[in-house]
């Protein structure tokens, strides 16, 4: 038996009063985030230690705001989500010391990822959720647009409020009860899965799926992003040129309205290739097969190709990897990762001989014995077969 823990997610309409306070909220946890990262820099330049969480709230809450009271607007706001802010900010300096991620970096105003959390008081307190709204703390009733969606009668754990391109969505974690794990049945074969550019992914199974990219949808947003990005640009250079106060005030309104477009745009773009990307997934484990290998690409050196670094990023293999990573374990699938060095391309799937002098350009592969196959699915099929790898 295990406790079952679902995460829903949705568009809200809260009101212009709500909308302020969550501005208010998400910029606080950002100033605290940024204020936990120098005060950390500032200590071990002078002691040479590490500040922890809780002894950064002790000391924010005990001594500097009632020493600083120009500080107090930090007070205004949900205390949780200002612990929450505090409590990230930790993880990613532990991410850092344990050599995973770079140094922590300070949380741009508009660029960044800030969220606004809510949680549980104490026990005895309920989230309330109706077909058509929620009760969020320090918000309170706050209407979905999405009627029907989060689950009523269930037990909510936390959640998060976000604004992203104009846009405001809640996030809750919901305790669905207890579940007894039983282990699907699987058939017997593997897949191998060779991750590219020109497609997505090529399966050892004779299954393709085409880049995302190439369709006639992803074109055109493109090029209307690229179109509106141009006149965001232009609208920076007609600021810089103007003299009177009220013009430029006027202009400055502009340019906002300019950059929520731009960010309406990236947003339907990423979420067309996240969309596409879950498909494929879940296409690939409903034949439910005993194991899949994939390889454990180079993504930083591949993206130091200036010529293909674009089409990369859009290919989302980090995302792909991730998503497999958890549904083979959803499914009790073994996830096979071969190392990023092993020749799955250059490597003849008949005879075992390694064609060295393999060209990106080649996209079929001709052995001396005379086996003659797609290059992708030469490489798909050498991954199935791998006798070397680890085990995600």
């Amino acid at each position: 038996m295990w406790k079952l823990l679902k995460a829903y997610r949705t568009e809200i309409n809260p009101t212009a009063e709500q909308r302020q306070k969550i501005h208010q909220t998400i910029g606080v946890c950002r100033f605290i985030y940024n204020f936990f990262i120098a005060h950390n820099k500032e200590i071990y330049k002078k002691e040479k230690r590490f500040v922890s969480a809780n002894e950064f709230s002790k000391w924010l809450n005990n001594e500097f705001i009632p020493n600083n009271p120009e500080y107090k607007w930090i007070k205004d706001v949900s205390s949780k989500s200002v612990k929450q802010s505090i409590v990230n900010a930790e993880k990613a300096f532990k991410s850092f010391f344990k050599g995973n991620t770079k140094f922590p970096r300070f949380k741009k105003k508009n660029k960044s990822d800030v969220k606004m959390y809510f949680v549980k008081t104490d026990a005895k307190t309920i989230i309330s959720c109706e077909r058509h709204r929620i009760k969020i703390p320090t918000l309170g009733w706050t209407r979905l647009k999405e009627k029907g969606y989060f689950p009523t009668g269930k037990i909510i754990k936390s959640g998060t409020v976000s604004h992203k391109a104009g846009k405001y969505y809640v996030s809750i974690l919901v305790e669905d009860g207890f579940k007894e794990y039983q282990k699907q049945k699987l058939n017997n074969f593997g897949i191998g899965i060779d991750l590219g550019i020109k497609d997505l992914a090529v399966c050892s199974n004779d299954t393709t799926y085409k880049s995302i990219n190439k369709t006639s949808k992803i074109k055109k947003l493109e090029k209307k992003l690229k179109r509106e990005q141009k006149k965001l640009s232009r609208k920076y250079e007609s600021l810089k040129q103007q003299e009177k106060i009220m013009k430029g005030e006027a202009t400055r309104q502009n340019i906002q309205k300019q950059v929520v477009k731009v960010q309406k745009l990236h947003y339907t773009l990423n979420n067309i290739r996240t969309d596409y990307v879950n498909k494929v997934v879940n296409d690939l484990l409903k034949t439910k097969p005993s194991y899949i290998t994939i390889e454990d690409l180079n993504v930083k050196g591949m993206m130091k190709n200036k010529h293909l670094s674009r089409a990369i990023a859009q290919q989302n293999f980090y995302s792909f990897r991730t998503k497999i990573e958890n549904k083979c374990k959803q499914f009790g699938i073994e996830l096979r990762i071969v190392d990023r060095f092993y020749p799955s391309s250059k490597l003849c799937h008949e005879c075992g001989n390694i064609k060295s002098d393999l060209n990106l350009s080649d996209r079929i592969y001709i052995c001396d014995c005379g086996y003659v196959e797609n290059r992708d699915y030469n490489a798909s099929h050498n991954l199935r077969d791998a006798k070397i790898y680890k085990v995600a």
